[in-house]
């Protein structure tokens, strides 16, 4: 069975035609989703015996289950996604640090977490699918992942194709598709997005309508210091990002969420970004956070703009 047979059926309706478009797209022998098509089906004969879930590291497969020679096909189409954003993974035995240490998100996470067994789960922008995996190990009925870059969508469906989760599934589709999901999730993860909108608030909205009365939206953001109801307008470039519209304040993002109609909401962390949690590595070998900030003053951007936080809040939908 399908995991989207989770959904209702005039739901599904609803959105087969644009997730039939968006597929057949990235069916397309274009360059861009071959590069990433064809190492997930080099490892499409593969299926692993033992997942753990429910530790930082997300292990799928041990190494005993593949020869050497296996191993390092498996490393080849594990680089081939480059750069790893979040993580870490183990997959057969080949260790993947990707630039986020994830785990320490999720860890501020999980003593908030509303129960996800049974639960129909939206995850909006799932990336390579990290969070997901964590999700899995709360059995929720459904955590589906919206995920719009090939990138990301190929690799997460490689990783699960080789751990056979039926309860996981991410679309090729944005937060911006949320209002065709009207009042489908019970939970909704919505980390790591709303600085990237150009209108938050709306965003938001559409978040609203996706879900269930009485569910819970988990916000996590890039954020500023301070309390007030304030947010940055960044001139260009925010930590080198151009794609940086509004970065509020904790306090700000709450506004914003009751504004957009949410209830008991709440602001249960906040706490200044780090080298420790968001660095170069192996496995992406670009510039880093340490290199977003004024060397001479690492309280400020490169910009010098307030050096980032992250904040976590989460809201009850009416």
């Amino acid at each position: 069975m399908s995991a989207l047979a989770q959904l209702p059926a005039a739901l599904r309706e609803r959105v087969d035609a644009l997730v039939a478009r968006e597929e057949n797209r990235l069916a397309q022998p274009k360059k861009g989703f071959l590069r990433y098509r064809r190492p997930l089906e080099s490892l499409q004969h593969l299926k692993a015996r033992q997942l753990v879930l429910d530790q930082d590291v997300v292990q799928i497969g041990s190494d005993t289950e593949v020869s050497a020679e296996e191993r390092l096909r498996v490393e080849a189409a594990l680089r081939a996604f480059m750069p790893w954003r979040k993580g870490p993974f183990s997959v057969f035995g080949v260790e993947v640090d990707a630039e986020w240490r994830s785990f320490r998100k999720w860890n501020r996470l999980a003593p908030h977490l509303p129960d996800l067994e049974g639960k129909i789960v939206a995850d909006i922008g799932s990336n390579n699918g990290y969070y997901l995996f964590r999700m899995a190990a709360h059995a929720p009925a459904l955590a589906l992942g919206f995920e719009p870059y090939p990138q990301h969508l190929f690799c997460f469906r490689m990783l699960n194709g080789i751990a056979g989760l039926d309860n996981l599934h991410t679309l090729p589709l944005g937060v911006e598709h949320l209002p065709l999901f009207a009042s489908a999730f019970d939970v909704v993860f919505l980390m790591g997005i709303l600085y990237h909108r150009i209108s938050p608030v709306e965003a938001l909205k559409d978040v609203r309508t996706a879900m269930r009365p009485g569910g819970t939206l988990i916000v996590e953001s890039q954020a500023i210091p301070g309390d007030g109801p304030v947010a940055l307008f960044p001139r260009a470039t925010y930590a080198k990002v151009p794609g940086t519209w509004f970065v509020p304040t904790g306090t700000c993002l709450a506004h914003w969420m009751e504004r957009a109609g949410f209830n008991e909401v709440e602001l249960f962390c906040s706490h200044p970004m780090s080298g420790e949690e968001q660095r170069r590595t192996d496995w992406m070998t670009f510039e880093s956070y340490t290199d977003f900030l004024d060397p001479a003053d690492p309280g400020r951007t490169v910009e010098g703009y307030p050096a980032p936080y992250r904040v976590y809040l989460k809201g009850i939908a009416p």
